[in-house]
């Protein structure tokens, strides 16, 4: 058990009982009086490690996600925020849908090299201009563009597939683009 969200009544997620919010329970001793040196945090802890009830040893309000949300902004706030598992909530109704744990986000970033490929393929703008090698993850794209803002699109573009871990590039372009600044009057 990474976590267990705790919703309301509605359905909706207002918390999460975490194996650390657990862990406090085993590390902490509980005390009847409070120091009035304590911060704001240590004070919660403590209220935490004396907690029987979900609404004692919860951390709230819970971090969540929505379908919508892509498996590279899920695992950075998973990161971030030093979470195993994501709640995952209707964006409307605010409803758990499920559950996305480390693990799903994880295996998007090893997904088959060929089909990675295919899909980096996919979002170019002449995919026989370009070479593709994919290894682990990350993508070497070779070619030629017109424009060195095509060659910043097409980076991007393909960053943005998921499962890419990085781009390595060697885009050459044709043409700078050159701004003309009309003289001022």
């Amino acid at each position: 058990m990474a976590s267990v969200t705790v919703i309301d009544s509605d359905r909706r997620p207002v918390g999460v009982v975490s194996q650390d919010d657990l862990l406090l329970k085993e590390t902490h001793t509980v005390r009847h009086s409070v120091s009035m040196f304590e911060s704001r945090k240590q004070r919660r802890e403590h209220e935490k490690a004396a907690g029987v009830m979900a609404a004692q040893l919860m951390t709230s309000p819970a971090i969540s996600v929505t379908p919508g949300t892509s498996a590279r902004d899920a695992a950075r706030l998973m990161h971030t925020k030093h979470i195993k598992q994501l709640p995952v909530i209707d964006p409307v109704t605010g409803r758990i849908t499920g559950t996305l744990h480390q693990r799903d986000v994880l295996r998007v970033f090893t997904r088959p090299a060929t089909e990675l490929k295919a899909d980096v393929r996919a979002v170019l703008p002449d995919p026989k201009a370009f070479t593709i090698e994919v290894h682990q993850g990350i993508v070497r794209v070779s070619g030629r563009v017109r424009r060195r803002s095509q060659a910043i699109a097409l980076v991007e573009a393909v960053r943005a597939v998921e499962g890419v871990v990085d781009v390595e590039y060697e885009v050459a372009c044709d043409a700078e683009h050159i701004m003309v600044v009309p003289p001022l009057l």
